[in-house]
């Protein structure tokens, strides 16, 4: 990332969600890199966002705690701004199905809001935009390419659909310079583990680091997981590319597991640990995707996108992490 980390120095850059697990990182990243980091986040309790993420470069960033749907909040941040990382959501599968209209609100309205709020007064603007693998629904095949299509099972996954769909025609139709990243599973230090909102890895980690067992639903399903520093890799290099405008890229990892075997890797880890193989619930019974993994070869060819942390080592570094910072996190 070196050569592309050169195209941030100095440049404006608003993360919406900034104070979440994959928006800090990102915002460590680019004020390691010379940028002006502005963050918006709305640190509702339900979400992702935590002061503690940008403890070490706090005095290195504008903080203003503002919500998405807020249009005048967005178009004051959205000034003079040189790239938007869009990264603010709703993660919740389960919350998207109990409170539809909310989710409603912040993955659709919210971001067409923010597009047009870019057209109006920042149509120069380079954005990315983070959003989900969910959006494919039940594999026809694997691994998922970005030609597969797009059935989401759940309204989290229709309205991310629509707002990175938002963004593909604003580029199209107003040329903005939007791009579209499909995250899969990421994990890593500053992720949620309160509960499993953001990602059930984030309870299994806390569980294991507070000594007690955790439970594994079903246990055959086999995923791929990205590491959230190869997560910002991509997001760099989607900000940093021409090459990028207009396209939609799938982000995955190069370690295809079963979740069974995912519990035996995190125990390993861990030196020790237990873990409960339940039933899937009902009610996430039909909500789940079953089997995914992602075909990134778009994403490397593009931008010559790699993961780069081995599954193993990104799961060390997390639980080390939480070793010494759960208390920040619960």
């Amino acid at each position: 990332m070196t050569s592309d980390g050169e195209a941030f120095r100095s440049k404006r850059v608003l993360i919406t969600g900034g104070l979440g697990f994959i928006g800090s990182a990102l915002a460590h990243r680019l004020v390691d890199l010379g940028a002006r980091v502005s963050i918006m986040d709305s640190l509702i309790p339900e979400y992702g966002g935590n002061p503690f993420n940008i403890a070490p470069i706090v005095d290195h960033v504008r903080v203003s705690i503002a919500d998405v749907r807020d249009q005048s909040a967005v178009r004051e941040q959205l000034k003079d701004q040189d790239i938007l990382f869009n990264l603010a959501g709703q993660t919740s599968h389960m919350d998207s199905m109990t409170d539809p209209q909310t989710d409603l609100d912040i993955n659709c309205r919210a971001q067409l809001s923010i597009l047009e709020s870019c057209r109006r007064i920042n149509p120069g603007i380079k954005v990315v935009f983070a959003s989900t693998r969910q959006i494919y629904g039940r594999p026809d095949y694997l691994p998922v390419d970005e030609k597969h299509p797009l059935r989401p099972v759940d309204v989290n996954g229709i309205n991310k659909m629509a707002g990175e769909w938002y963004h593909i025609l604003y580029h199209q139709v107003y040329g903005i310079r939007a791009s579209v990243l499909r995250l899969t599973n990421t994990v890593g230090p500053r992720m949620r583990v309160k509960d499993a909102r953001q990602t059930f890895v984030g309870i299994w980690i806390r569980r294991l680091v507070e000594g007690k067992p955790f439970e594994v639903w079903g246990g055959e399903q086999r995923r791929d997981f990205s590491y959230v520093d190869d997560a910002v890799d991509a997001f760099l290099l989607a900000g940093a590319a021409d090459s990028a405008d207009g396209q939609v890229f799938n982000v995955g990892g190069d370690e295809v597991v079963d979740l069974k075997a995912l519990a035996d890797l995190l125990v390993d880890c861990n030196g020790g640990g237990k873990y409960v193989v339940r039933e899937f619930p009902e009610d996430r019974k039909r909500i789940d995707i079953g089997d995914f993994y992602a075909d990134y070869s778009l994403l490397t060819s593009t931008l010559g996108w790699q993961p780069r942390t081995k599954l193993r080592d990104g799961l060390a570094r997390t639980l080390s992490y939480y070793r010494e910072n759960l208390s920040h996190y619960v």
